[in-house]
């Protein structure tokens, strides 16, 4: 097997040394940079305590409920009843931690101990376990899977967190269904559906005039339900999404789609269909040996500064495929105008990289799916829309601005919105 080496220049070595001569004169300048890292240490350490300390507390809190059944302010029931918290140390791998642990109490026999207390208090191993799901859970951001295992060894059953879990992602769902969007300026609407297993979610994805991206509302069933994106566009509407302005709506093609654009927000509505849905379409309809050329003359197309060079290259592209390949020539000139909606309004090409596709609503799709791969069982679409609305409320908090939001005010003034207006006026 060979060695590794590293060949050190003699430059390097001086180069080296000057530095450390420099550093040992001015080990001053280093003093913030030292105190920077303890800072950053004592933080993540801290972080890791506190998340430490609440997940225990849930679950000693599912113990009790195991014991007693769930609490009722007000209302004693039961042999066994909750009895207030107070203070109480478990043993965890390198430290005692100080947390908050429910009390029960007999109706006749006093104290009665709460089971997953008692373990951990007792059993230091099973503390250093769980200690290190922790950090796992955490550095990996599936926080959620660790806490049913965590419970399980304590004598907490996993119904106990399932059913927290289905009401946080019930009350999530909620969040996101009651979403008002009477004060943001929204532009740009992307939808798109996405399947888990049998069931089909419809998501909106908007962006506001700065550029921002907002999860506007899901719904259960597929672009081409034309009840099920009417209802979304619907429940849009109602949540204060204004129907007499114009928007620029970006969609895979699905006819039922473009129908209930028309329904809900009137005829006069700009749409531009998703590039990379079109070139997929065709390619399906061709063999293998005629893809890779058709695909580089339709992207070649789609660069072209006017719609109506687009639309005639594309023509001049489908005619030969007609003997041969008529399906391909048909699905090529299907919806053609809506190809090049973005030359035909003159939109700045900095904003075509995120206009001219759904791209922008199929990547978040795979956050959601990253947060939802582990479920096996997918009972019923009410589970599937609850689950996608906890994924999409996460991925949501990693949105970034979209490409070219500097230039967003010129789409706003040509879809005649008076700030876009205003702001173009100011700039000119």
């Amino acid at each position: 097997m060979s060695k590794r080496y590293q060949i050190v220049t003699r430059a390097a070595k001086e180069s080296a040394a000057v530095i450390e001569q420099f550093c040992q004169a001015n080990g001053q300048i280093l003093l913030p940079i030292v105190n920077m890292i303890q800072s950053a240490s004592q933080v993540v350490d801290r972080v890791v305590h506190e998340i430490g300390v609440k997940t225990l507390e849930v679950i000693l809190a599912l113990s009790a409920e195991q014991v007693a059944g769930p609490r009722t302010p007000g209302k004693a029931s039961g042999e066994i009843r909750h009895y207030g918290s107070q203070w109480g140390r478990v043993q965890l791998a390198d430290r005692k931690v100080r947390l908050k642990r429910p009390r029960l109490r007999h109706k006749t026999d006093g104290e009665v101990p709460i089971p997953a207390y008692e373990v951990l208090r007792k059993n230091r191993v099973l503390g250093q376990y769980m200690l290190g799901a922790l950090m796992r859970g955490l550095s990996t951001r599936e926080y959620h899977e660790v806490l049913p295992k965590m419970a399980e060894t304590v004598g907490v059953s996993r119904s106990a967190v399932s059913r927290q879990a289905i009401e946080a992602s019930i009350e999530q769902l909620k969040q996101l269904q009651e979403r008002r969007w009477d004060q943001v300026e929204i532009l740009v609407i992307y939808i798109d559906g996405q399947r888990f297993a049998e069931h089909h979610i419809l998501s909106a994805v908007g962006v506001d005039l700065e550029g921002r991206k907002h999860v506007l509302g899901i719904a259960c069933g597929a672009t081409e339900n034309a009840a099920a994106v009417k209802q979304l566009l619907t429940g849009l509407r109602d949540r204060g999404l204004p129907t007499d302005r114009q928007y620029l709506f970006i969609i895979d093609g699905a006819k039922a789609l473009r129908t209930a654009i028309e329904e809900v927000f009137g005829h006069e509505q700009q749409v531009q269909r998703c590039r990379n849905h079109k070139i997929e379409n065709v390619m399906k309809e061709l063999p293998k040996e005629q893809q890779e050329q058709t695909r580089r003359l339709i992207r070649a197309a789609f660069k072209l500064s006017s719609a109506e060079e687009g639309e005639k290259r594309l023509e001049q592209i489908a005619r030969p495929l007609e003997c041969d390949y008529a399906s391909a020539a048909r699905s090529l000139r299907e919806g053609m105008k809506e190809m090049f909606t973005l030359q035909r309004l003159k939109i700045p090409a900095s904003l075509h990289k995120c206009l001219a596709t759904t791209n922008l609503i199929e990547s978040p799709h795979s956050g959601v799916r990253k947060r939802t791969r582990h479920v096996c069982r997918w009972r019923d679409a009410d589970m599937a829309e609850r689950w996608a609305a906890s994924a999409w409320l996460l991925t949501e908090k990693h949105f970034r601005r979209i490409d070219g939001h500097r230039e967003l005010w010129a789409l706003a003034a040509i879809l005649g919105r008076a700030s876009g207006a205003a702001k173009k006026e100011k700039v000119a």
